[in-house]
């Protein structure tokens, strides 16, 4: 079995730190979150008819299939709100030209077509997204906390 992705990483980290003690277990308690910087979300989200986010570049270094995640809500650099833990069902990545109808409306109920979703990260990512840009679709789903 080999060595996921994010322990490799950190064990180049660790290289280049001798000072600071690293190990793969030190990685596996961390927490990560998908943060969803408008409010506006926060509904689809507690309602579950918001179940995927589409990311700008490849981010399956950063998540994974199985991996526990905090779903937030919030400004970038300022205060954000848990709204649920969530468990990553699949990380794809793809051409944003290659998204699929299903991908879109698990992004957004309210999209129908690749232009709407292009629209939306170049408001997020600045306008010179492109078909050609490579993006990451993660599914997720709520985990109910007892």
């Amino acid at each position: 079995m080999t060595k996921p992705r994010c322990c490799v990483k950190l064990s180049i980290l660790a290289d280049k730190l001798p000072h600071i003690s690293f190990s793969e277990s030190d990685y596996s308690n961390a927490m990560f979150a998908l943060n969803f910087y408008t409010d506006l979300y926060e509904e689809i989200l507690r309602s579950g008819r918001k179940s995927a986010t589409i990311r700008l570049g490849d981010k399956s270094d950063k998540y994974q299939t199985g991996q526990l995640v905090w779903v937030t809500v919030g400004q970038k650099y300022g205060r954000r709100q848990k709204l649920f833990t969530a468990i990553i069902d699949s990380v794809d990545v793809k051409l944003l030209s290659e998204i699929s109808p299903r991908d879109i409306s698990k992004e957004n109920p309210e999209f129908r077509t690749i232009d709407e979703v292009v629209h939306f990260l170049q408001r997020l990512y600045g306008p010179e997204i492109s078909l050609d840009d490579t993006v990451t679709i993660i599914y997720f789903s709520p985990v109910s906390e007892y």
